[in-house]
Formats: structure tokens, sequence, C-alpha cells
């Protein structure tokens, strides 16, 4: 065949796939999720193979193991025994609470590690929801935020390096950004969770939390958070989200899920130019994690197949439980 242009010529060997490869995958793009709980013992998550509840005391051992291989951040998200929750969810800015007291012995004993904290009340809330429900089955927004921003507060006043609001209440980004800049926290960052979806794909997380919203005879409990999460049919609303948060001090940010919205994820890094993250979220994972056992999938190929097309989209950080995983495998790639 008289062909001028054959593509296949640059794909023909490993190296020279190597020198025009487009986008790269590195640990330090990794953001990895643990869960810490108030147990002495570390517990698996029967939804998440491979993901534990991780006491205060071996917890550090995993934060050096993720350092050890690359990742230079982490998210903490808190198991609250059920006596701590209440209504109005106010165990979150609980200074000695479980969180406080996780982030200042990860910060005194690996200073450099990058710590990330979630902001919302549906793990510290008896009715499973991510902001304050009324009688009437009302989440409310205001009230809301006030709780969001004491949390935010007393995480960094225990050296959080970003503050992640995950609750989707209207204006949280702004009103958190001026508590902290008040209280002297100005140097502390803000990942939103920008385009967060009321998704499927969170049912393992919320077994992981025990998160998930609750039945309750006193009151009116909503059965989903689609009041407040965005509706999955929607892509151009993701836009205003973005441009309110970027306008309200938003210095990262988020989509989750990840893998169903990467066109979320495009369409956010056309508009912004802030970094834009990926959640990798539970169900994703636990997805590949089940096939993988069934000896249907390769998971290592799937796991890096997946973080990649992340990256494609235009995400710079992914948060993904296979961080340590994915990024074991790279550093073998390069050795």
């Amino acid at each position: 065949m008289d062909l001028t242009y054959r593509p296949r010529r640059l794909r023909r060997t490993h190296s020279l796939r190597a020198m025009v490869r487009e986008n790269l995958l590195s640990p330090s793009d990794f953001i990895y999720p643990l869960f810490v709980h108030q147990g002495s013992q570390e517990e698996e998550i029967g939804a998440m193979p491979g993901a534990k509840r991780w006491s205060l005391d071996n917890v550090l051992n995993e934060v050096h193991r993720a350092w050890g291989l690359g990742i230079r951040c982490i998210v903490l998200f808190p198991k609250i025994s059920e006596d701590l929750k209440s209504e109005d969810g106010s165990e979150c800015f609980n200074e000695n609470g479980l969180i406080p007291r996780a982030i200042s012995l990860i910060k005194k004993e690996l200073p450099d590690m990058t710590v990330m904290t979630d902001v919302a009340l549906d793990p510290y809330s008896c009715d499973g929801h991510d902001g304050i429900v009324s009688k009437e089955g009302i989440v409310l927004n205001d009230e809301t935020i006030e709780q969001l921003c004491r949390q935010a507060v007393v995480q960094a006043q225990a050296g959080a390096d970003l503050i992640g609001p995950s609750d989707m209440m209207d204006g949280r980004v702004g009103a958190i950004r001026e508590a902290l800049d008040d209280e002297g926290f100005a140097p502390v960052g803000i990942i939103s969770y920008t385009a967060k979806y009321s998704s499927a794909y969170y049912g393992p997380f919320r077994e992981a939390l025990d998160s998930a919203p609750r039945l309750d005879t006193r009151k009116v409990i909503p059965k989903d958070k689609s009041t407040y999460q965005m509706d999955p049919a929607n892509s151009r609303e993701a836009i205003i989200e973005a441009q309110l948060d970027e306008q309200e001090g938003a210095d990262i940010l988020m989509v989750k899920p990840g893998l169903a919205y990467l066109d979320i994820i495009y369409r956010l890094r056309e508009e912004s130019e802030l970094p834009i993250a990926a959640y990798n979220v539970s169900g994703e994972y636990a997805m590949v994690k089940a096939a993988a056992q069934k000896g249907w999938i390769d998971e290592r190929s799937v796991v890096l197949e997946t973080l990649l097309s992340f990256k494609r989209a235009g995400a710079d950080l992914i948060l993904t439980y296979h961080a340590c995983d994915a990024a074991g495998w790279l550093r073998n790639q390069l050795d």
C-alpha cells in the first residue's frame, strides 16, 4: 500500500512508545485514603478487599509504607462510635476526637506527608447525612455550614494541610476559607469536592464508615443524598459548581466518582486552570477486586489502565484505594 502516514511506526518498539507517550503515572499523583477507628486492632472491610480500618496505634506503619512507595498525600476518614453520633454531628469538631488525634500523630511522626481531611457530617451523624436534617426531612444548608467551619478549623489546628469539603452544601468553600483565614490558617489549602454526584458507586465506602442514611421513627430521613449531591444526568452543572468553588477560594477541584465521570474531569480541565483531582471511589475499587479474585481480569493491568485514564482525561491527582499497589507496580516497571 502507498501510505504516507503510518501511525504504527511510533508503536513498533517499547522505547519508541515510551518516547511519544502523552501521559505518565507517578506515585506522587496519588492520594491514599485511610480509614481510622477507635479500636485497638486493624479490621478488614468486607466490601473492600485489601482495605482496612486502622487503629491509631498501627496507622503510622501504613503511612510510612505509603511514603516509602513514593506517595506524598493521605486522606483520613473516621469510623465513629455510635455513642458519639448525634443529630448535629458535633463530634466532628471535638479537638480530642479521632481525626484530630490521627492528624497530630501522623504530622509528628512524618511531618512531610501531606495530610488531607474530609469535612462533612455523615460519619458523625446519627441520621447518616452530610448535613443536619430537620424534622421535616430537609438537609439544612446554612446551619450545616456553621458545623463544617468549626470542623475545618479543628482539623487545621491539628496540622491538616488540605481541607476537603465533601458535603456539597452551597457556599461552604467560601465560608470555610473565611473561617480558616480568621483563625490564622491562611496557608491551609482547600481541595473541594466540586462535582460530587449522587452515585450508586459509594456503597462499600458507606459500609466502611457505617455512614449511610438511616431510618428514624422520630422524623423523616431522606433515603438518599440527591437533594444536595449532583444529578448523574448533568454535566453543565459541574461547570457552575467549579466556577463557584474557584470564586470562593478552592485550591484544587475534585470530581467524584472518577471512572464513570471522565467527561466531567475533561470539562473541568478545559474550564479551569486549577489542579483537578479524580476520586476513584470504593465501588470502582470493589468491582476490580471482585473480578480479579474470580480470575476474570488481570488486576495490575486493569488498575494501571484505569488510573491512566484519569490522567488522560485531565486529572492531576487521583484519590484511589489502589494507591500503594499501583505505586509498587510503577516502581517495578522502572526497575
